[in-house]
């Protein structure tokens, strides 16, 4: 199997910088640095060896948002350390860089195809002393590669669903070389820590899902429309997709009828669809802005499209109640849901359609404590914000500090674990 696998990849090879180069033109990777992905000339690498060098690997925003606050926590109490971040992903790109310009021990790479070649090169560049790789990401060739040169791994957050359980299995004694490549693996759920026991992981260990930890920092400067949401009454769609904001605006047109001073803040999952959603706006003639970051709203808007990243919070703190896209589309149930716990963190209520697959561990938690709720239709979203403009003392439920206590002790352990392999 593994020799199929990198046969593949060889032989495809060309088709992939093909791909890439294509999608570089459509603006769906870095129109300067996507070579990184296809051409060791590209790697740069940039470090001290007199440090010791952590590498870790998200593929995109949700994973990278996970390990934010794990990174800061060991640069603030490892003065010895480096830390080399990749991604796959062009919206994490740009987070990652945004997050740690400062910072001239954090650097950031695009993460090279998984062919022998790139590989060796990349280590023998880079040299790392302790590789992390996050939640699902498992590519063959780099993780053997690593085993065969003594370098330490950890999976951090490791999840795999029953779906993905099922297509490992029918390669099942290869599937258990490649995830026993790891020195230590800790899951991200009790699910997840099941089907990794049946692929016979050795060293493995439930903490808890690292997209509970951090704590969310907003600085005021940037939250330059803070008077104007202060005299509306607003609500928020995060990572919606195509199909869903028509579902919002429908619930926005409800809610006008109760209450005038309305703002629906719509944060799609691509912002290269925001003149899409705009379009949608002027055929339900519903008056609205597409704010880059940094910009003033003007006051008639009542439908705000966010085309920047890293902003949400800004947007999050001014709501009470939130939608959590992917949720409503069936056709991609399987691979449906986006992560909710940055809205709960900052005091809001989430709201949820039915198909929220790649969440569900995190969303039943989060029903237990009365932090989310089930939606079926724009009436039932309208009518259960309705009841939370109504109820202005949500925000005083002691619930989202449980969750928050719940991160830190997570976020220790974890860190706990990592250090084991830094002595």
């Amino acid at each position: 199997m593994f020799f199929i696998y990198r046969f593949l990849i060889v032989f495809f090879y060309p088709l992939i910088v093909l791909y890439i180069y294509l999608r570089k033109i459509f603006k769906k990777e870095d129109k300067y640095r996507f070579k990184e992905k296809i051409f060791y000339s590209f790697f740069l690498p940039k470090r001290n060896i007199n440090k010791k060098l952590l590498w870790f690997h998200a593929a995109s925003l949700g994973e990278v948002k996970s390990i934010f606050p794990l990174i800061s926590k060991l640069n603030e109490t490892n003065k010895n350390l480096e830390f080399l971040i990749t991604t796959v992903t062009l919206s994490s790109g740009r987070l990652v860089e945004k997050k740690y310009s400062k910072n001239s021990n954090i650097n950031h790479r695009y993460f090279p195809i998984d062919i022998n070649f790139l590989i060796k090169k990349f280590l023998d560049s880079w040299q790392p002393d302790l590789i992390i790789f996050v939640d699902s990401e498992i590519w063959p060739n780099f993780l053997l590669e690593i085993k065969k040169r003594n370098i330490r791994s950890v999976l951090v957050n490791g999840r795999i669903t029953k779906k993905t359980f099922d297509k490992w299995i029918y390669i099942a004694n290869f599937a258990r070389k490649i995830f026993n490549t790891f020195d230590l693996c800790l899951s991200s759920s009790k699910d997840s820590e099941t089907y990794l026991k049946l692929l016979n992981v050795k060293n493995l260990k439930h903490i808890g899902n690292l997209k509970f930890t951090g704590n969310i920092n907003i600085i005021d400067e940037q939250d330059k429309n803070k008077e104007l949401f202060q005299k509306k009454k607003v609500w928020c769609a995060v990572s919606t997709h195509k199909g869903e904001e028509d579902f919002c605006f429908k619930t926005h047109i409800e809610l006008k009828k109760k209450f005038r001073d309305l703002i629906t803040i719509i944060i799609p999952r691509h912002i290269d669809r925001t003149k899409d959603i705009q379009l949608l706006c002027n055929k339900l003639k519903l008056k609205s802005q597409i704010v880059d970051d940094g910009k003033f709203i003007e006051e008639i808007c009542e439908i705000i499209i966010i085309n920047s990243f890293g902003t949400l919070p800004i947007y999050l703190r001014h709501c009470q109640s939130v939608f959590m896209g992917k949720s409503m589309i069936k056709k991609i149930k399987e691979k449906s849901g986006q992560n909710p716990i940055e809205a709960v963190k900052l005091g809001c209520k989430v709201y949820h359609g039915p198909y929220v697959h790649n969440f569900k561990e995190i969303y039943n938690l989060l029903q237990t404590y009365e932090l989310a709720n089930e939606i079926k239709n724009e009436i039932d979203l309208a009518n259960n914000l309705t009841n939370d403009f109504n109820n202005s003392q949500f925000r005083k439920n002691n619930k989202n500090e449980l969750i928050n206590a719940l991160g830190e002790k997570i976020l220790c352990d974890t860190i706990k674990e990592i250090n084991k392999f830094l002595i």
